[in-house]
């Protein structure tokens, strides 16, 4: 298969997913014999119409087209994010109802083994089923993301991990190690559900309807082509380059490598990222923060935009006196603190009013 990617119109994600599929020929890249291991976006327990989650007739199509070619090994792999529950989150997301129909096993990786990798970073803690699918498939949702700007196939691979190295990966700054992920963890073939993808909250709740999906090979390349979809330079992604720098793909593409199956039925230009999260968090002071705690404190500011208050929020807090609001155990230091580890976007709210 070669470096192009595949795009189509429509709002049927089973469909859709299947139309990619079948003109790729993406049953090449899986030899005879081997495995195929599917990881969605399950990050919270939500429905996709939100524009958090992967659609689960993403899912549905790839198990049936695989199962079609005579593939017999397939599963369905992921690990929420810390703070909330992977079986709730595949259940919430409908994904329960097309794994008893296909007859499929869902593996929470919460619960699964991990190996220690060497990376460019030093040694990364890699779930054992990730690491030994013989094809590895990534289903993200290209969104935004309140600390990357955004999110696609590199930074899906973070449910591949144990909840502590997730822990690890915001402590590190999460660019490098997302980055150092995708250079061990090379997902075979990516599949991006952006047919409503919230462009400003990774966890959902302003979705953006553009009705596309993509398909390519190279994480990084889809990565960069996301960027582009959305308004954003890879600059302004750092984790792309890096990933490039770490052998985990080729960033670059051109008009020349799209394949368009079909075309929008309303010309449209893709909707761009509104800054909404940078203009709420104007006065958070943000150092190491998870992204399940950042993302609670984004709910509850944009609940409540008028908040003035100075935040604090991160493992970069742990131990330092703040005159402010600090959010979560970490910044506990704070003169006012909501406690919790993440704390709840309702129970910051009562600290911002």
């Amino acid at each position: 298969m070669n470096r192009n990617i595949w795009q189509v119109y429509g709002t049927d994600a089973h469909q859709m997913t299947m139309k990619l599929l079948e003109e790729s020929h993406a049953i090449d890249l899986v030899p005879q014999g081997g495995t195929v291991a599917l990881k969605p976006n399950f990050v919270v327990s939500d429905v996709p119409e939100n524009g958090a989650v992967t659609h689960p007739g993403v899912v549905s199509a790839c198990i049936e087209y695989f199962q079609t070619h005579g593939i017999t090994d397939i599963s369905v792999i992921e690990s929420c994010w810390v703070g909330d529950e992977t079986m709730r989150a595949m259940r919430k997301n409908g994904c329960d109802k097309v794994l008893k129909k296909y007859n499929i096993p869902f593996y929470d990786l919460k619960k699964d083994t991990y190996r220690r990798v060497s990376s460019p970073i030093g040694h990364i803690e890699v779930c054992e089923r990730a690491l030994n699918a013989t094809l590895l498939v990534d289903l993200p949702v290209l969104k935004g993301h309140c600390q990357t700007r955004m999110t696609c196939a590199l930074k899906n691979l973070k449910g591949c991990i144990p909840d502590r190295e997730k822990r690890r990966f915001h402590s590190l700054g999460l660019m490098e190690p997302i980055a150092a992920l995708g250079s061990i963890l090379k997902p075979g073939l990516i599949i991006v559900d952006s047919i409503c993808g919230d462009l400003n909250f990774e966890e959902g709740g302003t979705p953006v309807h553009t009705n596309r999906m993509y398909l390519g090979t190279d994480a990084v390349q889809v990565d960069a082509y996301g960027c582009s979809l959305m308004g954003l330079d890879v600059e302004d992604v750092p984790y792309i380059h890096l990933a490039e720098e770490y052998g985990a793909g080729d960033s670059s593409w051109s008009h020349d490598d799209l394949v368009m199956l079909n075309e929008p039925t309303d010309a449209m230009e893709y909707p761009k990222p509104s800054g909404t999260v940078a203009r709420l968090t104007k006065h958070v002071h943000q150092d190491k923060a998870c992204s399940a705690c950042f993302a609670s404190l984004v709910r509850a500011l944009y609940t409540n935009s008028g908040s003035t208050k100075e935040i604090y929020i991160g493992q970069g807090w742990q131990g330092k006196a703040m005159t402010g609001l600090g959010i979560g155990r970490c910044a506990k230091g704070a003169t006012e603190c909501v406690m919790g580890c993440p704390p709840t976007p309702e129970a910051i709210l009562k600290h911002l009013q």
